[in-house]
């Protein structure tokens, strides 16, 4: 299995995961092959706390257009979240 550092990418910081964080819920970038058990494992070794579920997500790349090279369209990287439910009274400080 790999180490949580890798499972794990990044806490993700917006206002909408700043909101899920006050109801014990918080947002993660993960591994594109990693599963609910895998991220319930690196979030618990990592942070000392005790998950009670793992919900995944993926987040489809936005089209763009490129201003150099004559306009040329692409799609931003395909990247996959997990919202993490902690036990009442567990908490994670990101900040």
């Amino acid at each position: 299995m790999k180490p949580a550092s890798e499972i794990i990418s990044r806490p993700i910081l917006t206002e909408k995961a700043s909101g899920l964080a006050e109801t014990n819920k918080y947002v993660f970038e993960i591994l594109p092959g990693a599963d609910r058990a895998q991220v319930k494992t690196a979030i618990e070794a990592a942070f000392k706390v005790t998950v009670q579920k793992v919900n995944i997500l993926i987040r489809k790349g936005k089209v763009r257009r490129s201003r150099l090279g004559g306009g040329a369209i692409y799609t931003e990287s395909v990247s996959r979240r997990a919202i993490v439910t902690l036990k009442k009274g567990d908490v994670i400080s990101l900040a």
